[in-house]
This record gives C-alpha cells, structure tokens and sequence, in this order.
C-alpha cells in the first residue's frame, strides 16, 4: 500500500509555469504522479509516495513557482496499490 495525494489548484496558474515546477518538486521529494492542465483555468495533480514527502508536495502546492498566484488547494488523500513509477507532465 502506499500513500496517494489528489489536488486541484486553483488562482493564476496557467502560463506560469506551474506544471514544470510542480514536476520538478515532485521528482526531487521522489513521488510519482502526473500533472495538468484544467479547461477551467486550474491544475490538478495526483503524487504518491512517502506521507512526509506528500505533506511537503501539498504545502508547496499553495506558493507553486515565482509566478503563480494561488488561490486554493482542495486535496484529498487515499492508499492503494502503487500506480506510477516516475512524475510526468500531461495534457
């Protein structure tokens, strides 16, 4: 069983950057998960990994990088069967 984090964020962050930072961060805490693009203006993402590792993906989901002006972050947190082996950007 491992740890999964689900987020929407929400505020200016579209053309920010956003999705790369977000994939950096997450490659350096060692989580796997994916990140996009929402029509709505929003990001979501899913990370799994260590609960310290999570706690720090979700604290650092609400600054995001330089640019970013964050609005909310709605997150939810499950366990289950390991689903990804790295952290990728999609859609």
């Amino acid at each position: 069983m491992i740890e999964r984090l689900h987020v929407r964020v929400s505020g200016r962050v579209q053309g920010v950057g956003f999705r790369w930072a977000t994939q950096a961060k997450a490659r350096e805490l060692g989580l796997g998960g994916w990140v996009r693009n929402l029509p709505d203006g929003g990001v979501e993402a899913e990370f799994e990994g260590a609960p310290a590792a999570l706690d720090a993906m979700e604290a650092w989901c609400w600054q995001g990088p330089r640019l970013a002006l964050v609005d909310s972050v709605q997150s939810t947190r499950e366990s289950g069967a390991p689903k990804y082996s790295t952290f990728v950007v999609s859609g």
